[in-house]
């Protein structure tokens, strides 16, 4: 049995089939190789064109690059400009900076720890003496060294019917 493919149309399915695989993975090539431009690169390209010293197309030509293409690096280039210069863009931290920050959170976090965990041992060593239920112990100060970080007041039922008048 030979393996000849006697239908003229199933070779010219095959053909077309094979095709267009070929010309899908040219196209799959192309998009994964397609270039990208550093921001210092387009900036670059877009400020030879707009010396005028030669046409757009020779710096085209130059970077492999459509026209239209350069066309909207320099509109974006035009437009941050004048952002830049009318205040509206915020600026992008730095490496340092973030780290500075980084540790800064972290220290405070540090900070937050060791006092929530002096406020409960204080909590425990104060009900643990044998305090009456009428007192409530609240929270006025965070400070370290303030000293005590609570103070004594007395519970009521009514928290501001004391202090509080009648509105007319």
């Amino acid at each position: 049995m030979s393996r000849g493919l006697e239908d003229p149309e199933e070779c010219f399915d095959m053909a077309k089939q094979k095709k267009q695989t070929s010309e899908a993975a040219v196209r799959e090539i192309r998009r994964r190789t397609r270039r990208k431009f550093s921001p210092e690169e387009k900036i670059r390209i877009v400020l030879e064109g707009l010396r005028g010293e030669q046409s757009v197309a020779k710096p085209c030509r130059r970077e492999g690059i459509a026209a239209n293409l350069y066309y909207r690096l320099s509109k974006d280039f035009l437009e941050a400009g004048k952002k830049q210069l009318a205040g509206d863009t915020v600026r992008e931290a730095t490496s340092d900076e973030v780290e500075e920050l980084r540790n800064e959170n972290r220290e405070l976090k540090e900070v937050v720890a060791e006092i929530t965990l002096k406020n409960r041992v204080l909590k425990k060593s104060l009900v643990g003496s044998g305090e009456e239920d009428d007192l409530a112990l609240e929270r006025t100060d965070l400070s370290p060294a303030s000293g005590l970080p609570f103070e004594e007041r007395p519970r009521s039922s009514a928290p501001f019917a004391s202090s509080c008048t009648p509105c007319t």
